[in-house]
């Protein structure tokens, strides 16, 4: 919650800024707070750019290490006082806090806020804050070491063991697209204050009541007093400011006030309605903390039906389809990271018709401004609790940090409209099934399971009684422990048959999800960004360098393999690096546009993933660095909120072009299609009119294949009378099979006002999945799109920073990548 020091200022002392960092065999260097060791020493010239060609093996080691922050402050005749306490939090991980050489906080969980009493530690003048962080690796295997029974990891993508063990990031520890160093840091708040005689320890705001148009909104504050007193306690809501003296006693006073809203403005998510938000502000003497509040109601619903049960999110009294993509960290070294770069990651997401993302279960919960700016954007979120993929213990130590992880980190967030369900974890269910010794002992290891899930579980209603609980993704259902990867009649699911089953993009088509919350198939990053970690003698997928920037195993050889399944042998590198985007977007656009089609069976679907921690290759749509790949364009389009999809009959002797309607609102669609030969030449074919009602996917029309002639192509074009348009083709063969001539693709570029460049690509002939591409970065306001003979394509190219020259633009489709 953001949180604004009010107070005198000899009351709080801000201890970010310049820290200095060092271990055993390393000099003390200059260590930004908030921020990572591995980007200090970076910055200090000690170690190389981790993210370079293959790096992160030198720098494993740094993990084994432990590492001490210090710095120095001045404190005023008043450091002798009561109520002075150290407030800290995303301390990463396992540290030992001295102030003044006096002990003052053991932490264990970055996923905590520590504020410890720290009076008796400080003195007037000069002090010295000193953090002791303990190796990630040494403090694993410790803990290892004291479990009553041996919890297992999934060593492919942890390499660095035993991190199951903390309550630290998962990802850290490596993952099939993460880079392995273990990080750690300091990258939250760090200060000291003090309360007098108390301060705010939480706000919370819940809604209940939603009934004829109104609603009962109930601001709770926690306060948490060193001693007895009256504090004057402020809360202003929607403009109106009122005064409370309240009593505290020694610990925590809650003190509650119902704001009744007769006619509210509803919070609505991207696409569905506004995003109207209310102010909200909490103050006492020393402290002020302000949220926005958004009013809506959400239920999810599980009913019964023919099929299983359902899966839906109902907002506002409305069903919603949820489109969107799986978010992991928004770098895997914090100080690379900014609020300025994740903003931009979001609102890509926005920008591609995205209305939900899934904050997945190995990363962080993000910090605040992480969700309000959600909020303000429309982006539900789908928040896991952060456990993943592995085994984790059930100790009791073990359970007592996860409760108080879960109460802070659900009394923290819940106030946030953006907020739609909270999850148990990501797939820790069929993790019993993925190690001989959980198999061989089930019960021992389910029950260990079901202990930590039972506790997150009662936490959350703790917390937050109201709030909707999942027990795990994917999940069948509550208390529902079946292969949730395969099954499709109920709950969410993680369909990744296609990929690591190594099945045809047709295999989408052959489940029917009720929501599907991951599937993903891979690409290479693009090419400005593998120069950035990659010489010339490394742009080949079997380098080590290209290898070592791949971290699921077999994915490269999948890549080629799929690839090849579908297209002609490309005939350089960046052919194959552009050739993999294409596949990628093909690959998700196939399973979107039939789930899609499908609606209300199936109501959301969440690819993997949005974005990367590092340059990789990976199943993300956006590039490191923000830049949007192949698939991200083309999701703009499949996620548009009315679309037109050709959808293959089973026996693909029939194509039906499904239109779908997200919108509330019914409407209708003008449909035009062509057909194109392999030279390019457009020929009227048929024209379609239909109804589109509001939240519903209709069939508007059955064309026989056998009416596409061999060698031509259905293009088509569609126009809503709400005012959204699109186009797309379909081909009935793979496009290897298609012998396409020469595009004779030109480009034209001339500067344009606003610092913008104003791109013409013009076709000769059939030029399929155009991809422009700079020489620096930018975002174009079209990519990866089709022209067929005598078209022209203008598209606006807006560079990342202002240049003084014009860039040198490169242009691609898939004749011009083919060897030969």
């Amino acid at each position: 919650m953001p949180v604004v020091w009010i107070g005198a200022e000899k009351d709080c002392v801000d201890l970010s800024g310049e820290w200095h960092v060092s271990s055993e065999g390393f000099p003390s260097v200059d260590m930004a707070v908030p921020g990572d060791v591995h980007s200090a020493l970076e910055c200090a010239g000690l170690i190389p750019d981790p993210y370079y060609g293959r790096n992160e093996y030198k720098l494993r080691h740094l993990a084994e290490k432990d590492w001490v922050l210090t710095r120095s402050f001045e404190m005023g005749d008043n450091a002798g006082s009561e109520g002075w306490y150290l407030d800290i939090d995303y301390l990463d991980t396992v540290a030992t806090v001295s102030i003044n050489d006096v002990v003052v906080l053991e932490a264990q969980n970055v996923f905590r806020r520590y504020r410890p009493d720290v009076s008796h530690a400080l003195k007037a003048g000069r002090n010295e804050i000193r953090i002791l962080i303990h190796s990630s690796v040494t403090e694993g295997a410790r803990r290892q070491a004291l479990q009553p029974f041996y919890v297992p990891r999934q060593e492919a993508n942890s390499p660095i063991a035993n991190g199951n063990l903390l309550r630290k990031a998962q990802c850290d520890f490596g993952w099939d697209w993460n880079i392995a160093l273990a990080p750690l840091g300091l990258y939250g708040t760090v200060a000291l204050k003090r309360m007098e005689p108390a301060r705010i320890e939480h706000v919370e705001a819940r809604q209940t009541h939603h009934d004829n148009g109104a609603v009962d909104v109930t601001v709770t504050v926690t306060l948490d007093a060193f001693e007895p007193g009256v504090v004057q306690l402020y809360l202003t809501f929607d403009g109106e400011r009122e005064r409370l003296d309240c009593s505290v006693g020694e610990g925590l006073t809650k003190v509650t006030q119902v704001y009744r809203i007769e006619k509210p403005r509803l919070w609505w998510p991207a696409g569905s309605g506004e995003q109207v938000l209310y102010d909200l502000a909490v103050e006492t003497t020393r402290e002020r903390v302000s949220r926005r509040i958004g009013i809506r109601k959400v239920e999810l619903l599980t009913d019964k039906d023919e099929a299983g049960s359902r899966f839906a999110f109902r907002i506002n009294g409305k069903e919603i389809f949820s489109r969107g993509a799986n978010w992991i960290p928004a770098d895997a070294l914090f100080s690379k990271s900014s609020p300025a770069k994740t903003e931009d990651l979001l609102q890509s997401a926005v920008d591609a018709n995205m209305n939900m993302i899934r904050v997945w279960g190995g990363g962080f919960y993000e910090q605040d401004w992480f969700y309000d700016l959600c909020d303000a954007k429309g982006l539900m979120i789908w928040q896991d609790f952060m456990f993943a993929c592995n085994i984790y213990p059930s100790t009791d130590d073990f359970l007592t940090e996860v409760r108080d992880e879960v109460l802070y980190q659900v009394r923290r967030l819940s106030s946030h409209a953006s907020i739609v369900l909270w999850c148990g974890d990501n797939e820790l269910i069929g993790a019993l099934n993925w190690f001989e010794i959980t198999r061989n002992n089930r019960d021992r290891y389910l029950v260990s399971y079901d202990r930590l899930n039972r506790t997150i579980e009662v936490a959350l209603k703790e917390a937050g009684p109201d709030l909707i609980w999942w027990p795990s993704s994917p999940a069948s259902g509550y208390l529902d422990f079946g292969d949730a990867w395969h099954a499709d009649g109920s709950g969410d699911m993680h369909y990744w048959s296609v990929w690591h089953e190594n099945k045809s993009f047709d295999n989408y088509r052959t489940v029917k999800p009720r929501f599907c919350s991951e599937f993903g198939f891979q690409s290479y990053t693009s090419m400005p960004v593998i120069r950035k970690f990659a010489d010339e003698a490394d742009m080949n997928i079997a380098s080590p360098v290209m290898e070592s920037h791949q971290k699921n195993a077999g994915g490269n050889e999948r890549i080629a393999g799929t690839m090849f399944r579908y297209f002609r042998f490309p005939k350089d590198f960046p052919s194959f690096v552009y050739l993999s985007q294409i596949q990628q977007g093909l690959a998700i656009r196939t399973a979107v546009d039939f789930w899609r089609s499908l609606k209300p069976h199936c109501m959301g679907t969440l690819y993997w993933q949005l974005n990367d921690t590092w340059p990789v290759a990976s199943w993300a749509s956006l590039d490191y660095g923000g830049g949007w790949k192949a698939m991200h364009y083309m999701a703009r389009r499949f996620f548009q909120q009315v679309a037109v999809a050709a959808i293959p009959s089973d026996d693909e002797s029939e194509i039906a072009l499904s239109v779908v309607n997200d919108t509330l609102d019914d409407t209708t669609v003008k449909i035009e299609t062509w057909l194109v030969d392999l030279a390019g030449k457009r020929r009227p074919f048929r024209s379609f009119e239909s109804a589109a009602p509001a939240d519903r996917a209709v069939t508007a029309a059955t064309i026989a294949r056998a009416d596409i002639p061999e060698n031509m192509l259905l293009f088509w074009s569609f126009a809503a009378a709400n005012g959204m348009t699109g186009e797309g083709h379909h081909a009935t063969v793979t496009y290897k099979s298609l012998d396409m001539k020469s595009a004779g693709l030109s480009v034209d570029v001339q500067p344009f006002s606003g610092g913008v460049f104003e791109v013409r690509v013009t076709a000769k002939g059939l030029a399929l999945h155009v991809m422009l591409e700079a020489d620096c970065e930018g975002r174009y306001s079209d990519n990866a799109f089709d022209l067929t003979a005598g078209e022209t394509k203008t598209v606006i190219f807006t560079p990342a920073n202002r240049l003084a020259v014009t860039p040198q633009f490169s242009v691609l489709d898939l004749h011009s990548c083919y060897a030969g």
